[in-house]
């Protein structure tokens, strides 16, 4: 173990079956450790809601573009993730918690393998703004003319209800492959000394080995962050950080390390 807590070797892990009931308790520690230490969650969570205001400002006027940055923002911050990550990680160890060593953390990580993850889901993001724009541009044609941030009417025609429909289709299959890239791949990096394309591996086969229980988080973090930003974004302040902190715990869960690697056994 180095100064940081960081695993100074990498171990090959085995993936474990999950359960529904691994869902809850993972869940149930997540809110555990936000009502232990709110400040951070707090902190965190206002890293994301930030970033998000200033992505709907970029997209103001603009119907789909407000949409695709509206359901993607939660997504490009994964030093703040990181940080949610090292406090559940300290609570769990029984390392002190203060700021400096949190703060410290996710410094440290800017030279390590997140930034490369972290270019990944913003190049991800990215294409996804393309993309929802092309299908936009394939469908509505020559209704783009027209001011549609001031009139919805034509959304509600069948031609701008089945291109809402493959939006959401496409951006649902989109965001689920980004979601198991990364459900695993950014807790294990910070913990452990692996490259981001193993990481990344390694996650897919959690959720490989465990389709419909990850497609049930999966969904279950799309409903509570929808849920969130309904209220201009207040709900995230405590959805985000809650869903942090359970991120990591899902991810004890998930992976068996061998005895090189400490972790064995469900925590």
């Amino acid at each position: 173990m180095t100064q940081t807590g960081m695993i100074s070797h990498s171990a090959t892990p085995q993936v474990r079956d999950l359960a529904l009931a691994d869902l809850r308790a993972a869940l149930l520690a997540g809110i555990k450790d936000f009502r232990r230490t709110p400040q951070f969650g707090l902190f965190f969570s206002a890293v994301y809601v930030l970033g998000g205001f200033g992505m709907l400002s970029l997209g103001a006027g603009h119907v789909t573009w407000t949409l695709a940055t509206s359901l993607g923002f939660p997504l490009i911050a994964p030093f703040a993730a990181a940080g949610l990550y090292e406090v559940s990680r300290r609570i769990e160890t029984g390392q002190p918690l203060s700021w400096r060593a949190v703060l410290a953390i996710v410094w440290q990580e800017r030279t390590r393998q997140l930034p490369w993850l972290g270019a990944i889901i913003v190049i991800y993001f990215l294409f996804w703004t393309f993309l929802a724009h092309m299908i936009f541009a394939l469908f509505m044609g020559l209704s783009t003319m027209t001011n549609v941030s001031q009139s919805w009417e034509v959304f509600l025609t069948p031609t701008g209800l089945t291109m809402i429909a493959v939006e959401l289709a496409v951006g649902a299959v989109l965001a689920f492959l980004l979601f198991a890239l990364t459900v695993v791949s950014l807790p294990l990096v910070l913990e452990r000394e692996v490259d981001f394309v193993t990481a990344m591996l390694i996650s897919l086969a959690v959720v490989r080995q465990n389709p419909s229980v990850m497609l049930c988080w999966a969904g279950l973090i799309a409903a509570l962050t929808l849920l969130a930003l309904l209220p201009w974004f207040v709900g995230l302040i405590v959805v985000l950080p809650v869903l942090g902190h359970a991120t990591w715990h899902l991810y004890r869960r998930a992976l068996d390390f061998d005895e090189k690697g400490r972790h064995k056994g469900r925590p």
